[in-house]
């Protein structure tokens, strides 16, 4: 799945009522106008496109791999650049709409995804689709928290701003779902048809955005305010760390090279502590994390994302490459999770008002072990109803319990000024996850694949189990820090309600 499916990524400044001057506009005597709707479309529509994008291109990627002849670890990328720029830059994509104004900033980071896509489907060399995918997820991180500030500061707070968050939601759900199926039918055109499709979508985005899209007072007036160091360190931490990685089952892990990108790494991670101790309005405050329900949250969305973006990956190529299942089978052989998100997301408020957070998010890591748990009986012989489908419902019950859970759970008992960091920062765990992650499973395919050969017709992938047993061994951890968290959770309640009630028995 993806995490853009979440209606909680505005900075601090932009949880708030909103301009009247906005949304005076956006309301007539029958309910909402039709400037209003159109309004809606764009911002859904963007949100939709990256939903659909990471979705699609996750079908094509066998495709991509056979014609330009990239190796798992060089194919996993095109993932994890893509998830790299969004996660890296998700936190500065908020402040910048705050600084240079959310129409602006929105406009032109959908403007920049869609041109991004038309360049890359012409381009053969992989390391410039690499390059471009990461464009496109520097886009993601500057559009997603612009437009979501968008209907924060448009829709008034109430059933308004309700509906709008609910369709939102919904859109971007149904997004990765329905990318599946169109990654599918693109993929047997062509994969470069993937990589196309976005692009006119945008340019037509930005034609109706550029009517509709509302002008706002900018919020920050300072440059001072802009913590790009804090941005680009950070980033580019993460990145050395990740390509650390993937290098060392070739290198070594105790390689200088590899060493010395880890050194790097954790250089400019100090760097970043530096930063965001000394500036004024740093992207994230680190005191924030002496929250545990918060930082459980972080932990739980970086595992979610990392095992199923992994598992993903890995399954892809295993049903393609060996089982020879054509784009559209795969595609369709993962739909039922995605449909069930689809069809939960307008019924989660209702489930998270009666049940605890930290209950749903550890019902939700149970069953995201117990998918990965269940295809470790992975075998050639195995039919689809008997394998793969109960892993997929499972995988569509984990993420409709989780995914608005962590999200929830990421945001509460958070003061209202930092609303935005604490969604932001949650969101940013879910991307790093997914590309730290993957990254681990594509070095085990790739070392797997020079000891063992390449993967053979009707046979496991190298290094496919024991990628499996990886990702069920984080999923493990995910439900031991969840139950953890639900005892800990009760029992600090239990202690509380002791002491009301001993203050009332002495007054």
């Amino acid at each position: 799945m993806t995490s853009t499916v979440t209606p909680a990524i505005a900075t601090p400044d932009l949880v708030s009522s909103p301009d009247p001057q906005l949304h005076s506009h956006i309301e007539s005597a029958d309910g909402w106008t039709a400037r209003t709707w159109l309004l809606l479309v764009v911002l859904c529509g963007a949100l939709f496109l990256d939903g659909l994008d990471i979705s699609m291109v996750g079908v094509a990627l066998p495709s991509i791999g056979a014609d330009l002849g990239m190796s798992a670890s060089a194919l996993q990328w095109i993932v994890s650049g893509y998830v790299l720029g969004y996660g890296g830059l998700l936190l500065l994509g908020g402040r910048s709409a705050d600084l240079l104004g959310r129409r602006q900033v929105f406009l032109t980071a959908v403007a920049v995804f869609g041109i991004a896509s038309v360049a890359s489907a012409a381009l053969s060399s992989p390391e410039a689709i690499i390059a471009l995918r990461f464009v496109k997820g520097v886009a993601a991180a500057f559009t997603v928290p612009a437009g979501l500030s968008i209907i924060t500061t448009t829709f008034a707070e109430g059933p308004a701003r309700n509906k709008a968050l609910s369709i939102y939601t919904v859109v971007g759900a149904s997004g990765f779902s329905l990318g599946l199926v169109f990654g599918g039918l693109l993929t047997e055109l062509g994969w470069r048809a993937t990589f196309l499709l976005p692009g006119p979508v945008a340019v037509a985005l930005v034609a109706v955005g550029w009517r509709v899209v509302p002008t706002a007072t900018r919020s920050l007036k300072s440059l001072g305010d802009f913590d790009l160091l804090g941005a680009i360190s950070s980033t580019a931490a993460i990145l050395l760390f990740v390509v650390a990685v993937v290098e060392a089952p070739t290198s070594g892990w105790t390689s200088g090279e590899v060493l010395s990108l880890v050194a790097a790494s954790a250089a400019l991670a100090l760097v970043f502590l530096v930063v965001e101790l000394r500036h004024p309005t740093p992207l994230i405050r680190l005191g924030i994390l002496r929250s545990w329900h918060l930082v459980h949250a972080n932990i739980s969305g970086a595992i979610m994302a990392g095992g199923y973006f992994a598992f993903q990956f890995l399954v892809t190529l295993y049903l393609q490459d060996s089982l020879g299942w054509s784009p559209l089978a795969m595609a369709l052989g993962f739909l039922p999770a995605g449909l069930l998100v689809v069809a939960s997301s307008t019924r989660m408020d209702r489930v998270l008002a009666r049940v605890r957070t930290q209950v749903l998010i550890a019902a939700g890591m149970t069953a995201f072990l117990a998918a990965y748990v269940l295809f470790l009986r992975v075998d050639p012989g195995l039919g689809y109803a008997v394998l793969l489908l109960p892993t997929m419902i499972l995988l569509g019950v984990g993420f409709a319990l989780s995914f608005p859970s962590i999200n929830a759970q990421a945001t509460s008992g958070v003061a209202d000024h930092e609303q935005g960091l604490a969604s932001g920062l949650v969101n940013t765990s879910v991307q790093i996850g997914g590309a730290v992650v993957l990254a681990v499973i594509s070095a085990i395919l790739g070392n797997a694949a020079e000891s063992d050969g390449p993967a053979v017709t009707g046979e496991l992938i190298p290094g496919m189990v024991t990628g499996l047993q990886v990702i069920a061994v984080l999923a493990a951890f995910g439900v031991a820090a969840s139950l953890a968290t639900v005892f800990l959770s009760g029992r600090r309640t239990a202690e509380a309600t002791v002491e009301i009630v001993a203050e009332a028995d002495a007054s």
